[in-house]
């Protein structure tokens, strides 16, 4: 059952008035989540967890949860038209409706960043049965996306009430070595990157780590801007990009034009074995991005000494780049909706804090040899 609560607290000065625990899940809003879920199982290895839907009690959608390690994803799909879950997918095709965040007071959270200024999207409520009382409350954030706060420290179920267990004995495939999300990438229209920077400093008390302007992010033919928001204990990153004026069209303006508004752009996944982890999801169908093998000519030149062989990194594109912390290694999928709109990265950090600078230009030339060939640049 659902019961609006009516306590808040006070903020004692000084501390993180939003405290956050890392990414609970992310939820897409998608045409068919059945086959949205086996697409995940079966390409990405993620695991079935848990089903919602009419056999559960919940009338209007059906929701399939999967997951591998710390990573959780929700496909939902809506059962008829003529509704906000259907609209959505209308407008925007399949793509992130919910960035949920996992916190220990799901109402005070809400309080916090509501009395700051955000538009709330669900006011706090506690779900319960048989297994206990979870609480999740809700703010908007750009486009028709929202923050979900999620607080968990009261039940012990499977997924959150109205949920069972989806154990599909039949099909269990191996994983692919994905751990939990490193950071969510947001694409925002024309000059509104800075506002909603000031939105995640002063409703969710984030901090600006990095930026990037159209000098650092940009090809012959386009470019874009990009500022990172990350919160107090580095566990939830959010980088924000915004279209530059360039040549032709950026890959922000094709997405936001397929998209039909703001969203999200792309989820980054963390792996500890990076060589392991792409070839494993390329032998399952998974594309990636490729930079010509030009680019691994002086990589050791411009990185320095990296532990891993370079010959499997240049078979499989993977890509490098260095900070004063570290190194990173990553690559980028393409889109995996028929519309050019949300992809993944994969990404292992060995100490670098960043997000791969020095990798940009190789990079958005690729994807403007994919945009060229759907005939968008």
């Amino acid at each position: 059952m659902f019961t609006v609560i009516a306590d808040r607290k006070t903020q004692t000065p000084g501390t993180d008035f939003l405290p956050l625990k890392g990414t609970d899940y992310v939820e897409f809003y998608v045409g068919n989540a059945k086959q949205a879920a086996h697409y995940y199982m079966s390409a990405f290895g993620f695991q079935a967890v848990a089903y919602a839907g009419p056999e559960t009690g919940v009338m209007d959608r059906a929701s399939y949860v999967v997951r591998q390690n710390k990573l959780t994803f929700v496909l939902t799909t809506p059962l008829r038209s003529g509704n906000e879950i259907a609209e959505h997918i209308y407008m925007h095709g399949d793509g992130v409706k919910h960035i949920a965040l996992m916190v220990d007071d799901a109402a005070d959270a809400w309080q916090q960043t509501v009395s700051r200024g955000a538009g709330s999207y669900m006011e706090p409520n506690e779900l319960t049965d048989k297994d206990g009382k979870l609480v999740m409350s809700g703010i908007e954030i750009y486009g028709d996306t929202a923050h979900l706060f999620i607080e968990r420290k009261d039940y012990n179920g499977v997924f959150m009430p109205g949920y069972r267990e989806w154990n599909n004995s039949h099909f269990k495939p191996a994983d692919t070595g994905l751990l939990y999300v490193d950071h969510c990438v947001g694409n925002v229209g024309w000059n509104q990157m800075d506002r909603w920077v000031k939105f995640y400093e002063e409703v969710m008390g984030f901090k600006n780590i990095l930026t990037f302007d159209d000098q650092d992010i940009s090809t012959e033919y386009s470019a874009l801007m990009s500022k990172v928001m990350s919160n107090g204990n580095g566990y939830v990153k959010f980088p924000i990009n915004e279209p530059a004026e360039g040549k032709k069209k950026s890959q922000v303006e094709e997405y936001l034009e397929f998209y039909d508004g703001e969203g999200v752009q792309h989820i980054a996944m963390a792996t500890n074995d990076i060589v392991r982890t792409v070839r494993d999801l390329m032998s399952r169908g998974v594309e990636f991005l490729q930079v010509p093998s030009s680019y691994y000519d002086d990589l050791l030149d411009r990185v320095g000494h990296i532990d891993e062989d370079l010959a499997p990194l240049k078979e499989l594109g993977i890509l490098v780049d260095r900070d004063n912390e570290g190194y990173l290694l990553q690559l980028f999928s393409k889109p995996v909706e028929d519309r050019p709109t949300l992809f993944f990265e994969i990404i292992q950090r060995k100490g670098a804090k960043s997000f791969g600078k020095g990798n940009f230009k190789a990079l958005f030339e690729a994807i403007e040899r994919e945009q060229e060939a759907r005939g968008n640049l």
